[in-house]
């Protein structure tokens, strides 16, 4: 049948196609939702009813008699009553010679974050600029964003040229000025377009008011455009493991996409960060075996041997594996409110491995208009910096230049689970290979048995005046009378010694409970039992001491007093000067407190005295 070999040589077509990711982004009001409802339109990717909905919506906000294309982007209702995309459209059509994704990108500063989401996948940029405004901050930060997360093929499209009579002179100054910052962020070859969006000009066809502009117009240029050559299949096999499949006691494959190279049965593999060696039984694309698996398809692979592999792990190349390490360098791009604070421990999230990190004091951030680096101590809303990260175990990844999968990571707040910035990762530090845990001869279990008693660490939270330290001291002098081996850290000790260079804010409150967290795992190495009194405001760093510690050794106990019963006993005077304004960052004042949500132990200073309360902590410890 002639038909059905023209529709089977017409789907054969399809299937080659090659598909373009792009995003389309600038400063607000440039027409980036626009642009791209005249694109799906051109494209003749709008139904008849969509379009009728559209142009009846364009008629009743007073649009005379022009379609209000953006209004096939923004689909929220926020965005369709302010007039203004929030977050980012994706919108797929196709053309005889390529098929597109595109997404478009909020122009807002406070949305920076849904932008650097549509450009971390993206192969192409157009950068819209409006052609009364010229090269405006977000149009800067935008393409210093896309370029930062590896987009190399940019198009300047300089919209509006209506309003500004389609004047050349315009255009050229406007390319002009774009062309010194683009060469500064390494982004020299891009191409510029004057178009006009609303009604069409140079979107899909040359603009016959435009003659002096001899260049292609914007669909053909994106159509025809070089991409970079898709090097994914030709480099060395890269498998992050998504799921461990246990069908059966007598089946276990490792389920993953492919993000670099090639897999056969029978290939020689290494797991990262272990090391380990082994060979490929079977590939299966879905329920089906297959002689080979390439580059972006999800596979199930079984191994020769019984190895451990999990979630999280790489399966790679014997003899190319990617690099494992536990510090690197990396570019933060912060998307919270709320800034970062240095040597909190959030989650970090790179390909399928999550593992908590600590993020050092930022050695500069970028001033995007003018790519200066300068000092910073802390990164807030929408700043670009970079800084050093330290994670709790070695993990596998590759430069974010070599690899988007395994070198770009999302940073997760523990408590809100908000993802707070997104990175790139540059390298990993020289001590992450030099600086290795020297395993003692003596293990700690031979330590605490030596000392006839199971190490812990008991830690007490609470507000300043709420009983810590008088509890602590009778646990301590209770235990030693019961013969058992302690150690007692207490705040104002150590303000004196180990921490005496910290002051009070939320970023050295924090650096130090990790001092002190790591010489009570140390002590607790020695078989010591550790009893600490510490305000500890925040959860996230209470957390990240229990992490540090053998299930079972850490007994968390919230010293409670209400605030006002707190400021009554304050022997100090510390709440009256905080009330006076002369002591700054003072928890329960100026500063907050997170109480524990589920402690090991309650106890209300209130309602019971402290020796009652110092039993009850011994019972439990024993117990």
């Amino acid at each position: 049948m002639p038909g059905a070999a023209a529709l089977e040589a017409y789907l054969a077509q399809q299937q080659r196609k090659q598909l373009m990711r792009f995003i389309a982004c600038g400063s607000v009001d440039d027409g980036k939702s626009t642009l791209i409802g005249r694109l799906l339109y051109e494209a003749k990717a709008v139904f008849a009813d969509q379009l009728a909905a559209v142009e009846a919506q364009s008629r009743r906000a007073g649009a005379e008699g022009a379609i209000d294309f953006s209004l096939l982007t923004d689909g929220l209702a926020a965005e369709r009553e302010q007039g203004i995309t929030i977050d980012v459209a994706y919108r797929y059509f196709s053309t005889p010679r390529r098929s597109f994704i595109v997404a478009d990108a909020p122009g807002h500063e406070q949305y920076t974050r849904n932008m650097a989401t549509g450009a971390s996948t993206a192969d192409l940029a157009v950068i819209l600029v409006d052609a009364r405004k010229g090269v405006l901050t977000q149009t800067k930060r935008h393409s210093y964003l896309a370029h930062l997360l590896g987009v190399r093929r940019f198009v300047l499209a300089v919209n509006k040229m209506d309003l500004i009579g389609f004047d050349q002179a315009r255009f050229e100054a406007v390319v002009s000025d774009y062309a010194g910052f683009a060469a500064s962020i390494g982004a020299e070859a891009f191409t510029a377009i004057p178009i006009c969006a609303v009604s069409g000009e140079n979107v899909s066809a040359p603009s016959a008011r435009m003659p002096w502009y001899r260049g292609q117009a914007l669909l053909a240029h994106l159509e025809t455009v070089e991409l970079a050559a898709d090097g994914a299949r030709a480099a060395s096999l890269r498998v992050p493991v998504q799921w461990v499949n246990r069908a059966d006691a007598s089946f276990r494959g490792y389920a993953g996409q492919i993000v670099s190279g090639v897999v056969r049965p029978g290939d020689r593999v290494r797991i990262s960060p272990s090391g380990v060696l082994t060979n490929v039984a079977r590939v299966m694309v879905g329920a089906e075996d297959q002689r080979e698996a390439v580059a972006g398809q999800s596979v199930m692979l079984t191994f020769a041997d019984e190895i451990d592999c999990s979630r999280g792990d790489v399966i790679a190349a014997a003899d190319d594996p990617p690099e494992a390490a536990d510090q690197y360098e990396a570019t933060l791009v912060w998307f919270a409110q709320e800034p970062l604070l240095v040597g909190r421990s959030y989650w970090l999230k790179l390909a399928t491995q999550t593992v908590s990190a600590i993020v050092q004091q930022p050695k500069h951030r970028v001033n995007v208009n003018t790519l200066e680096q300068l000092a910073a101590k802390t990164l807030t809303l929408n700043d670009i910096g970079v800084a050093n990260i330290v994670t709790d175990r070695r993990i596998a990844f590759a430069p974010y230049a070599q690899s988007r999968a395994l070198g770009g990571f999302i940073l997760i707040d523990k408590t809100s689970n908000a993802t707070v910035a997104a990175g790139m990762l540059h390298f990993a530090l020289r001590r992450a290979h030099n600086v290795h845990w020297q395993a003692g001869s003596v293990a700690r279990e031979a330590r605490a048995a030596l000392l006839q008693q199971k190490p812990a660490v008991v830690w007490l939270t609470g507000l300043s005046g709420a009983g810590k330290s008088t509890i602590a001291n009778m646990v301590e002098q209770k235990l030693a009378a019961m013969g058992r081996h302690t150690f007692l850290l207490d705040g104002d000790n150590v303000r004196h010694g180990l921490s005496r260079d910290l002051g009070f804010t939320d970023a050295d409150r924090i650096e130090n409970m990790r001092r002190v967290g790591e010489v009570a795992r140390l002590m607790c190495d020695a078989g010591l039992i550790v009893v600490t009194a510490f305000i500890s405001p925040f959860r996230a760093e209470r957390e990240m001491v229990r992490a540090l510690m053998a299930p079972g050794e850490f007994l968390e106990v919230h010293v409670h007093a209400p605030l006002a019963e707190a400021e009554r006993r304050d022997v100090k005077g510390l709440y009256r000067k905080a009330r006076a304004g002369q002591l700054k960052n003072f928890t329960g004042i100026d500063s907050p407190y997170e109480a524990p949500e589920h402690p090991d132990v309650f106890i209300d200073t209130t309602a019971m005295s402290a020796e009652a309360a110092a039993d009850l902590i011994v019972a439990r410890l024993l117990g």
